[in-house]
Formats: C-alpha cells, structure tokens, sequence
C-alpha cells in the first residue's frame, strides 16, 4: 500500500506554535534553538555547523552559500525555504516539513532524513550522495539532476513528482514506491531500482535504460 502522506500545515496548526517566539538574532555554530520563529530572514556566508533546532519554524528564510554542516532539524516546519550554494552535509533530518521550498546547488549528502515530507518543493542541482531517507514523501516536487548516488532510500515515495536527471548510481532501495512520479528522467543507475515499485507505463518509459544496461539492442529494422 502506498504510505499516506498528511496534507501540509498552516504555521498556527503546529502543535508548538503557542509556544513559537520571533527570532531575530543571528545563526551561529553549535548553538541551540528551541521553539523559534524565524521569519522573513537573509543569511548570507554564515557558519550555523551543528546548531540545533527543535520544534521550530523557520518561514520565508534564504541560506545563501552558508555552512550547516552536521546541524539537527529536530520536528521543524520550513515554509518557502531557500537554500543556494550552501552546505547542508551530514545533518540529521527528523519529523520535519517542508512546503514550497526551493534547494539549488545544495550538498546533503551524508545526511539522515527521517520522517520528513517535502511539499511542492524543488531541488535543482542537489546532492544527496552516500544520504540515508527514511520514511520520506515527494509530494508534488521537481527533482532536477539530484544525485542519489550511494544513497540508501527506504519508504520512500514520490506523488506527482518530477524525476529529472537523477542519478542512483549504487543507490540502495527499500520498498520505495514511484508509481505516483509524473516522470522517471533517470539518467544514471536504472539498474539499481532494485526494491521499487513503478507502474506498468512507467516500466515502458525505463526500458531503453534497462536495455542498455544488459546491453540489448532493440530494433525494428530487419537489416544487418
């Protein structure tokens, strides 16, 4: 059965929001943030490594060029985030939401993601290397050249969301469904679907990928 994936969330219905108070200070490294609205902010070539959120929000926010490396999302709610060349590598993602987000040219690999729905967000340029997806939901998304490479992905699904040049290269899949995907643009790595789940059209859509993979040559021409 496909896993359900929940609506997304208004800011006023998250079960912390009576408790949510206005951030305007800045994102520094090591730092804990607990039961934070951070809303309508520009953070420019800042350093925020291994900081910590917990039940927060963070609304309206560009990270540019910054570096996030090892930080922790714990129960977060982002709303129009913009993340662009910044460095997201090995964080821990954990009961988080995202709606409407836009990430471009953005390292994630390494990262543990668990728990977590992606709405109407698009991820152009992403790198997810070597990630670890657990109980993740696509919903209505753009995957523009994301590398999976390495990735181990398990309860993964993908409603209404565009594959576009993705690489699963040594990818690992466990039960992640792809028939609810508008379309499979998989460059690299088709023969690591492997514990997926793609519908019969979809299967006619993979096959020339699949074919030159066992390196069979389909042809109508009878000419030799």
């Amino acid at each position: 059965m496909p896993m359900r994936v929940p609506d997304p969330r208004e800011l006023a219905a998250l079960p912390y929001a009576h408790r949510l108070e206005p951030f305007a200070g800045e994102l520094e490294r090591e730092s804990a943030y607990e039961w934070v609205h951070v809303d309508g902010r520009e953070f420019d070539d800042v350093d925020g490594g291994s900081a910590h959120f917990s039940e927060s929000a963070l609304s309206s926010v560009t990270l540019t060029r910054g570096r996030y490396r090892r930080a922790l999302f714990d129960t977060v709610w982002f709303h129009n985030l913009r993340t662009v060349g910044s460095d997201l590598a090995e964080t821990r993602w954990m009961d988080v939401e995202c709606v409407s987000g836009l990430l471009a040219g953005t390292e994630i690999h390494g990262a543990d993601i668990r728990r977590t729905v992606f709405h109407h967000c698009k991820f152009d340029s992403v790198n997810l290397r070597v990630a670890k997806l657990k109980e993740v939901a696509f919903v209505d998304c753009l995957l523009r050249d994301v590398d999976f490479g390495g990735a181990t992905l398990t309860d993964v699904s993908f409603p209404g969301t565009a594959l576009d040049g993705v690489d699963l290269t040594r990818a690992t899949l466990s039960r992640v469904d792809l028939r609810g995907a508008t379309a499979l643009g998989i460059t690299s790595g088709a023969e690591y679907l492997a514990g997926a789940t793609i519908s019969t059209p979809q299967l006619f859509d993979l096959a020339p990928a699949l074919a030159q993979h066992v390196g069979l040559t389909v042809t109508d021409d009878d000419r030799r």
